[in-house]
């Protein structure tokens, strides 16, 4: 044993607590390149050897989209509750616990309001970190509740869906949300204030099914995944073969879902620019 140690020379770390690097100091991408984590922050967390969009929350997006990352977050401390007692492998309570101490979010969708470009904006953005972004009644609520903000101020409105679908731990209070927040877009529509929908890597289930396909514009960033069942549970059921690219944003596009994909470096001035047109107002 004292050899593993080698006390002779005074080393006692045990070999699982040596690190040679700083956890979290470099990112690999899936294509296999090695980016250092502050150079990947000041590109916007996007991979400038190959291009990649990493996931990142609204945190990130907000930084990217206010102005000077100034805004006023609205039911900042709204949070679920557990109406069924629902247990999976855990349960329910717990893991809405255990997801609060793990993110630092009360749930999976933050709603502000804020100046982007000089004007006023209110954007509604996921955080897949939280249970997979599902959505639940806290999510449909705060979308709601953002989508009633800008009715009453007339301001546009931005929804960034980054899901996994809806969230099953409650049943049909989550499946819902879907006719809950497709109402609410109807009034947005019929008071004629902008909507802008971004759906980012992965946008799925009764996300895509409701809110995030409902935009006056819909757009992307590059590469995301976007469909309502995943690629593989597609090919199982159909026993086929996917077409390359299959329910990629570039794949959904060309097939008429999307109206434009916007690289995250552009997406600032290209909703901005969206906006304008639809306002018939100066370009900023």
């Amino acid at each position: 044993m004292a050899w593993f140690k080698r006390t002779e020379k005074g080393i006692q770390t045990p070999t699982e607590d040596k690190k040679d690097v700083p956890k979290g100091l470099w990112y690999k991408s899936p294509t296999g390149k090695i980016i250092d984590q502050d150079e990947l922050a000041r590109n916007l967390w996007v991979s400038p050897e190959d291009d990649f969009h990493v996931r990142i929350g609204s945190k990130e997006y907000f930084e990217i989209l206010f102005d000077n990352n100034e805004f006023k977050e609205l039911d900042a401390k709204m949070t679920a509750k557990d109406p069924l007692n629902f247990v999976d492998t855990k349960k329910y309570s717990d893991r809405l616990k255990d997801a609060i101490e793990k993110t630092g979010l009360k749930d999976a969708v933050r709603t502000a309001v804020g100046k982007s470009k000089g004007k006023d904006l209110v954007v509604c953005c996921m955080d897949f970190a939280f249970i997979g972004g599902s959505m639940g009644a806290v999510v449909g609520e705060k979308i709601a509740r953002g989508i009633d903000y800008s009715i009453k101020n007339k301001i546009p409105f931005l929804m960034i869906s980054k899901s996994g679908g809806a969230r099953m731990m409650e049943a049909a209070y989550s499946l819902m949300q879907l006719a809950k927040t497709s109402a609410k877009l109807a009034q947005l529509s019929e008071a004629k204030i902008p909507y802008i929908s971004l759906c980012t890597d992965p946008t799925t289930g009764g996300t895509t099914a409701s809110y995030a396909m409902l935009g006056d514009i819909n757009i992307s960033e590059p590469g995301a995944l976007i469909g309502f069942a995943g690629p593989r549970v597609v090919r199982d059921t159909t026993g086929k073969d996917l077409p390359e690219g299959f329910q990629t944003a570039e794949f959904v596009l060309e097939h008429g879902f999307l109206d434009f994909i916007a690289h995250r470096k552009e997406l600032k001035n290209k909703i901005n620019l969206y906006l304008d047109l639809i306002l018939n107002q100066d370009i900023r």
